[in-house]
């Protein structure tokens, strides 16, 4: 694994915040966020390794898998409890930190984590299937298609030719990381792990996201001994970047909730 690229909105100082993007993302989505939170947080990213200009993930043998090696990178930005947000796949590495480390989390938002195993749900275990197909066959750019067309922003036929390769080369990272959304390799649903966090969460969906997202935030929810649920009129999963002002505001909710 290469060089992990980092990016800082500088903020208050006494007030330290790390946010955590989505798979085939990048941490350049966080800059709007940030400048809507008007500096009240002094916030951090990384690019994830194979994600913006980071460099290309490389599974080593007898090392850690995806989601353990973006955990690690993650932790090691924390050393205070600060304010820990996360989309999608990074909010699944938030909520791993938050369940291990409680006492260094302030705060915690998690925008649709997809932490699939709170939830079984046939219509994911489908498109999981669909996916490892294509890839067993070699069509890496169907399967791209076929992931980003649910989670992504915007159909993957229109995004520009660039952007189709490189979620082709990434798409492999998604079947990578199966084994802790699917089957919770990492124990973050453990028995007594998601009552340990006493840090206010926000939990936020897109209201047009699919089913299992509002179910997942119905078990998390469950769990939890502070938490606040939100819906975003008209979004999808890639809220953050489709609804910038309403995210943004909902993580100045929660910040204001400590």
């Amino acid at each position: 694994m290469s060089g992990i690229h980092k990016r800082h909105w500088p903020g208050d100082k006494d007030r330290r915040a790390l946010a955590l993007h989505c798979m085939m993302g990048n941490a350049a989505y966080w800059g709007p966020i940030a400048a809507r939170l008007e500096r009240r947080v002094d916030l951090s990213a990384f690019d994830m390794p194979g994600h913006g200009r980071s460099g290309p993930w490389t599974d080593q043998p007898g090392g850690p898998d995806f989601h353990t090696a973006v955990t690690r990178i993650a932790a090691s930005f924390i050393d205070r409890p600060l304010d820990l947000i996360g989309h999608s796949l990074g909010a699944t590495v938030a909520l791993r930190i938050a369940v291990a480390a409680p006492d260094a989390v302030r705060s915690l938002t998690l925008i649709e984590p997809v932490l699939f195993a709170a939830a079984p749900d046939p219509e994911q275990a489908a498109r999981d299937a669909a996916l490892a197909d294509l890839l067993a066959q070699g069509r890496a750019e169907d399967a791209a298609r076929g992931f980003i067309d649910i989670w992504g922003a915007q159909p993957f036929d229109t995004l520009p030719r660039p952007a189709q390769q490189t979620m082709a080369r990434q798409i492999g990272l998604v079947a990578q990381t199966e084994d802790t959304l699917t089957r919770d390799q990492a124990g973050i649903l453990r028995d007594g792990g998601l009552e340990s966090i006493d840090a206010p969460v926000m939990i936020i969906a897109g209201e047009r996201s699919p089913t299992v997202i509002h179910r997942i935030a119905d078990a998390l929810a469950a769990r939890l001994a502070d938490v606040g649920r939100a819906s975003v009129p008209d979004a999808g999963h890639m809220l953050p970047l489709t609804h910038p002002d309403q995210t943004a505001g909902l993580i100045a909710l929660n910040l204001d909730r400590i």
